[in-house]
């Protein structure tokens, strides 16, 4: 019994850090494919955290960094191109330290 509430404060301990140090709020989807996206994205999110937890302010400067990097729609009259804004030597030193594929460059093109 004292395992499961043990458990249970890391648990809330985690969604607390969710909630203050990473600014998340509600979000709403329906559909089962984006709740997995989002609970999967928090998840690897809180993860960064607790690996940047090891040394003072990184997890503030990872932050801000990949504030940085954003998805840009572009509409046309022929349709709208989804991409990414170029990666920097630091958002690439980060991918290759949590050993993730870099992130593509173009999301979605689309034909009106």
């Amino acid at each position: 019994m004292a395992l499961g509430y043990k458990q249970l404060l890391q648990v809330e301990a985690a969604f607390r850090t969710l909630k203050q140090s990473l600014e998340l709020r509600p979000v709403y989807h329906r559909k089962e494919e984006r709740i997995r996206a989002h609970v999967l994205l928090c998840w690897l999110a809180l993860m960064l955290i607790r690996i940047a937890e090891d040394r003072p302010n990184v997890a503030r400067e990872i932050r801000s960094l990949m504030q940085t990097l954003h998805l840009v729609e572009y509409r046309l009259d022929g349709g709208k191109l989804r991409q990414r804004t170029e990666l920097t030597d630091e958002h690439r030193a980060i991918v290759l330290a949590l050993q993730i594929a870099e992130p593509q460059q173009i999301w979605d093109i689309s034909l009106s």
